[in-house]
């Protein structure tokens, strides 16, 4: 691939023509594509590939909006060559929230980030609602001289997967959980807005089950939490570092 110019075309052209259908899934009647295994086929033909998200000046990776709630932006870029998407962070029900916690926050940043691989091509069919990749078996059906058959129609996704398989309260989830927690307690710059930000409902329940199932984790989040308290009892800033 590093002995071919990349174009935007010949990306699309590439991943276009992949049938994701085997790895998608349907949940509450939605349904969504996996993100490692889309990211591991972008791998495959441009292992050059690179992510990153938004983040402001205190590495909080939201943008505001003027009602409160918030979105996250994701960029993919393959060589010299980028496209953006943008992915509202929603519940459990596919609804913005405001004051998201961090579960919320780095599910839509994966969400964000397959919708974003549907900008290259992998995947856009499904958004489209058809079933297969445009270009595969209506060829194969005319190469043997039978009339095409009209592609059938999937139901639309809604923007990404549902937020329920990736709830699933397994030791990935609870890494995932206090890595995020951590990240945004850092960015917050007073001891009562990192103690509000505890008390939030959603994050109440979540450190819950990290107390009841994962309390290896549990431990790593209070002692961060006390850590970070310190550090603004005595004035040290560290959310640059985050």
């Amino acid at each position: 691939m590093a002995d071919k110019k990349l174009s935007y075309k010949g990306i699309w052209e590439t991943l276009s023509k992949v049938d994701v259908s085997d790895h998608t899934e349907k949940k509450m009647d939605l349904t969504y594509l996996s993100w490692a295994w889309a990211w591991g086929v972008l791998m495959e033909h441009y292992p050059e590939a690179v992510y990153s998200f938004y983040e402001d000046d205190n590495h909080v990776p939201l943008v505001i909006m003027p009602d409160g709630t918030c979105e996250v932006r994701c960029k993919v870029s393959i060589g010299e060559l980028e496209r953006e998407m943008w992915l509202p962070v929603m519940n459990h029900s596919n609804k913005p929230v405001i004051n998201p916690n961090s579960f919320q926050v780095n599910t839509s940043k994966m969400r964000c980030l397959t919708k974003c691989l549907g900008m290259w091509g992998l995947g856009h069919y499904i958004y489209s609602g058809e079933d297969v990749p445009q270009g595969t078996e209506a060829k194969e059906e005319e190469a043997v001289g039978k009339k095409a058959e009209p592609v059938k129609k999937a139901e639309p996704v809604k923007e990404e997967a549902p937020v329920e398989k990736e709830q699933e309260k397994n030791s990935d989830w609870s890494e995932v959980f206090v890595e995020g927690f951590v990240g945004i307690m850092k960015a917050l710059e007073t001891e009562e807005e990192v103690k509000k930000f505890y008390l939030q409902e959603d994050n109440k329940k979540q450190i819950a089950v990290l107390k009841d199932k994962f309390p290896e984790q549990k431990l790593i989040l209070d002692n961060l939490l006390k850590e970070r308290l310190a550090q603004l009892r005595e004035g040290t800033n560290t959310s640059k570092e985050v």
